[in-house]
């Protein structure tokens, strides 16, 4: 048998999985309580208008809905895309253009594709979202974390790491920040916050990438600005999607930047996967165009507060003494520390035999750090079910300690 292990480049053998996808592979098929994925609740999904829509559209538009179209999206589509995001107070500038991608996880891709050389410095929330962490790694990335609060990124000790990174050697070139419903903590980042970090991008020439799969789902009255919206230089480079408020199996975000860069992308893109699905962005038109998206994002928002809600109370009565997290102010998920001495990968597998899936924490720290953290995810599950799956991670917590306090007894 030939060895293909041999065979792979330098950057595959750099690779990791990811956390998430190898967990919902574990579980498949099995009587878990997935709290791991950042699954929309399925009752959110708008099944029948979908299904109408996606007729209509082949009935419509016929060959075009399944034609290959141009690389940076069909035209119509783009043009929904900027006066939806304007609906929801995203600035998009004169000199700006839309470049739908599969997923907003391509669009993170793309952008290390095109703006990541090895050794480049990029600053990161600490945590931040483990994927975009594996995209930037595999690209051969330097990261800058900056720790953050209940009021998002620490942007007092901004400016200092950068300065530690550059005396270091590092061409520090970007910030990834997802600023709104953070993933995994749920926190909103402050417009004073956010106005600090522009103002130091600027100082020091620095892009900064705003991922904001989440701003739809605020649950409290938290008031905040876009940081494309602050923007006055054209650094901010906007990601959003429609797999949390419309389906994710459509595999639909975009990307809204300065027309050189999104020339740049069109080009990698080509590469990669030629363009997104026409007839996911004709359904997702439509979508937009009849209301279908608003009513989605409605309905789930209320659906997730009530979510968030019993998942507060669960953790509040269950959790182990010496837990804590931030309470989120959107989202999709929370972030817990468990006592110290906790290993929530060592710990995983029992929670699963115990029938419940969670996301060990330190996938989101840069460092490598958090290993008594974990992220759960409040959206996918009945309420009823997320109270019982955060019990069975409370117990198989203090179970785990009790047997180290007594390992070393």
């Amino acid at each position: 048998m030939i060895g293909i292990e041999s065979k792979l480049s330098d950057n595959v053998k750099r690779m990791r999985p990811s956390e998430i996808r190898e967990i919902l592979t574990l579980t498949e098929n099995r009587k878990v309580l997935s709290l791991a994925g950042g699954l929309p609740g399925p009752e959110v999904f708008p099944k029948e208008e979908l299904a109408a829509i996606a007729s209509r559209v082949i009935e419509e538009l016929g060959d075009s809905a399944l034609q290959y179209s141009p690389t940076l999206g069909v035209m119509p589509f783009r043009e929904a895309v900027v006066d939806f995001v304007k609906g929801k107070g995203v600035k998009v500038n004169d000199n700006d253009r839309v470049a739908v991608t599969t997923g907003s996880q391509e669009a993170i891709y793309l952008l290390a594709m095109t703006l990541v050389n090895p050794g480049d410095g990029i600053v990161v929330e600490s945590p931040t979202y483990l994927a975009a962490l594996n995209v930037f790694r595999y690209h051969g990335a330097e990261f800058i974390p900056v720790p953050i609060d209940e009021n998002g990124m620490r942007t007092d000790l901004l400016e200092d790491s950068i300065k530690k990174a550059k005396q270091r050697g590092i061409n520090v070139k970007m910030i990834y920040t997802v600023a709104t419903c953070h993933n995994p903590t749920g926190v909103i980042m402050s417009d004073d916050r956010r106005k600090e970090l522009l103002e130091v991008a600027s100082k020091y020439d620095l892009l900064v990438i705003e991922d904001d799969p989440y701003s739809f789902f605020v649950f409290d009255d938290t008031n905040f600005t876009h940081l494309k919206t602050m923007d006055s230089e054209g650094r901010v480079i906007y990601l959003g999607t429609f797999s949390k408020i419309l389906a994710p199996g459509l595999r639909l975000g975009y990307m809204i930047a300065d027309r050189q860069l999104t020339r740049a992308v069109e080009l990698a893109k080509q590469m990669v996967d030629l363009h997104s699905s026409t007839l996911s962005q004709y359904i997702a038109l439509y979508a937009i165009r009849e209301g279908v998206v608003d009513k989605t994002i409605e309905k789930a928002r209320k659906a997730y507060k009530e979510k968030r809600d019993v998942m507060v109370d669960a953790l509040e009565e269950y959790m182990p003494e010496g837990s804590h997290w931030f309470k989120p102010k959107g989202g999709l998920f929370a972030f817990i520390y468990l006592p110290e001495g906790v290993d929530t990968a060592d710990m995983l597998p029992t929670a699963i035999d115990r029938g419940v899936a969670y996301v060990p924490g330190r996938n989101f720290f840069s460092d490598g750090s958090g290993a008594n953290a974990m992220r759960i995810n409040f959206s996918y599950l009945s309420p009823d079910k997320l109270r019982t799956g955060i019990k069975i991670i409370a117990d198989t917590a203090k179970d785990y300690l009790a047997s180290k306090r007594a390992t070393s007894a």
